[in-house]
């Protein structure tokens, strides 16, 4: 193993012991700051919590330009069903497989704690005089997993730079130059309650209704590979057991589905009211469905369970954070058959997958929509759509598709105010310089490519047009998962390409 990729490990472990879910990056701002003022390096932040920090150049270099080396904070927050992971206090933990790394039944951060611990790796570098390079600035962003809000937040004059490298990427060997827009749909369905018995000693028992074991991933890099969303099955497989056992027979209690906004959701949970002399048969059905469901998933989601039981009078509720918190059934209340009908209509309407492939860029997504959360609340239920498009049209396009299914279904919906696309200049210096480096490094091309995923370069670009940008990083697999996982021999070359393209400033 290169010996800065061991050191970049070990930074990487360090940021690892910090909680650093999206909107609760405060604890990393303070030590990156406490670890730049150790350091002898200038730093600051401002009103949202980015970091700035500033690294002086290297004898022989003071004349070149200000290199930006960006990255963020924050880290989506995924576990399996069966972790005791607690991230807002415990370390992720780093499991070594091989040449492989991933967390303990989590996701590990990698997106992109690997990019602060490289930029750190580097300044100190500098500072001990084993490289060379020209004066640096490692911007450190808050809350790009929800939306870009920290790099939104970024203050004219914050940074000095106009040549950024972007550490966001994912596959070792390309160079992402262009990226989609995005905005995220808030859609409120009232919820009415009728007055219902069910529990022990009444006709009607609860039960548990649950798809969980799919893939899930990242709604941007991964929407293409058709995966099951675990919002939609479930609705598929409640909406068959009300037309087969009868609407009068079962009744839904509650139900809650997905992670984040971009992450493709892999579990869904629904609690129901089920007449006990139709229990063998919707658990038969369920069983039938289940067998179903795998065989069109087989290749995408092999682990796929569609699974139904009888269950004590309690009910897990999330709040609005995402915090749980064990609550008793309201043993005398189901959703009105008003509600009902309108939320399985909603949810089976609702689209989710690629819209529309591009026209211009062979294999890339163009636009596309991810049916990413849905929460039950007091008085009402609250989704989330997350839609994409590198074509701001079609993204306001996709964007009123949800609208109006939300309207038809007599929903509220809120369309947050979205990000924008990154257009690609082939023409840039920057992409021509890093593709001669990459290439006299490794003796081969480098891809270019533009992809589906949003990237804090849309943002930059959007409030300093001048700025040249790049992004590249190691190999990442099935991020915004549990099964989140970083080649580490990857990490080796991207150090060597960064190394020469900072000397290329010579």
């Amino acid at each position: 193993m290169h010996p800065k990729t061991r050191q970049i490990l070990e930074m990487f472990e360090e940021i690892n012991k910090i909680p650093r879910c999206s909107k609760h990056e405060e604890k990393l701002s303070l030590w990156l700051k406490e670890w730049a003022v150790a350091g002898g390096f200038e730093v600051k932040t401002d009103a949202v919590n980015n970091v700035l920090v500033k690294v002086p150049a290297t004898p022989g270099y003071e004349n070149s330009p200000v290199i930006i080396l960006q990255g963020h904070m924050d880290m989506v927050c995924e576990k399996s069903k069966d972790s005791k992971h607690d991230f807002s206090r415990d370390p992720v933990r780093c499991v070594y497989e091989g040449d492989w790394l991933r967390g303990d039944g989590t996701s590990i951060g990698a997106d992109n704690g690997i990019a602060l611990a490289m930029g750190l790796v580097l300044a100190e570098a500098g500072k001990k005089g084993e490289i060379g390079h020209p004066p640096l600035e490692l911007l450190f962003t808050v809350d790009e997993e929800t939306g870009l809000t920290g790099v939104m937040g970024l203050e004219k004059g914050f940074f000095e730079g106009r040549i950024l490298l972007n550490l966001d990427s994912e596959d070792e060997g390309a160079f992402i130059v262009g990226c989609a827009g995005g905005k995220n749909s808030r859609i409120t369905l009232p919820l009415e309650w009728e007055t219902f018995e069910y529990g022990k000693g009444c006709q009607f028992g609860l039960c548990k209704l649950v798809v969980e074991g799919l893939e899930g991933g990242h709604s941007g890099v991964e929407i293409h590979r058709q995966r099951a969303n675990g919002i939609q099955l479930l609705a598929r497989a409640f909406a068959g057991l009300r037309e087969q056992v009868g609407k009068e027979c079962i009744r839904l209690v509650f139900l809650s589905g997905g992670g984040t906004h971009n992450t493709i959701p892999n579990f869904m949970d629904a609690f129901v009211a089920l007449d006990r002399e139709k229990f063998e048969q919707a658990e038969r059905l369920v069983s039938e469905f289940g067998k179903t469901l795998r065989s069109e998933y087989a290749k995408t989601d092999p682990d796929l369970v569609l699974s139904f039981r009888e269950v004590e009078n309690g009910i897990v509720f999330e709040n609005s954070e995402g915090k749980v918190a064990k609550k008793e059934a309201p043993a005398n209340r189901v959703f009105s058959s008003g509600t009902e009908e309108k939320l399985l209509g909603l949810l089976l309407a609702l689209p989710h997958g690629v819209y529309r492939m591009s026209d211009r860029i062979p294999g890339l997504v163009e636009t596309s929509n991810n049916l990413a959360t849905v929460r039950t609340g007091k008085a009402e239920i609250q989704i989330i759509s997350s839609q994409r498009s590198s074509v701001m049209s079609r993204l306001a396009e996709i964007s009123g598709k949800v609208g109006a299914v939300a309207k038809l279904a007599g929903a509220g919906v809120e369309h947050e105010t979205g990000y924008p696309a990154w257009e690609p200049d082939l023409e840039s210096g920057l992409i021509s310089r890093c593709r001669q480096v990459y290439t006299r490094t490794f003796q081969k091309e480098p891809e270019i490519e533009v992809v589906h995923a949003g990237l804090e370069c849309g943002v930059i670009g959007s409030k300093c047009m001048d700025m040249e940008m790049i992004s590249f990083g190691p190999t990442i697999k099935d991020p915004h998962s549990p099964a989140e996982r970083i080649f580490i021999p990857s990490i080796e070359k991207v150090w060597i390409f960064l190394e020469n393209l900072l000397k290329s400033y010579h």
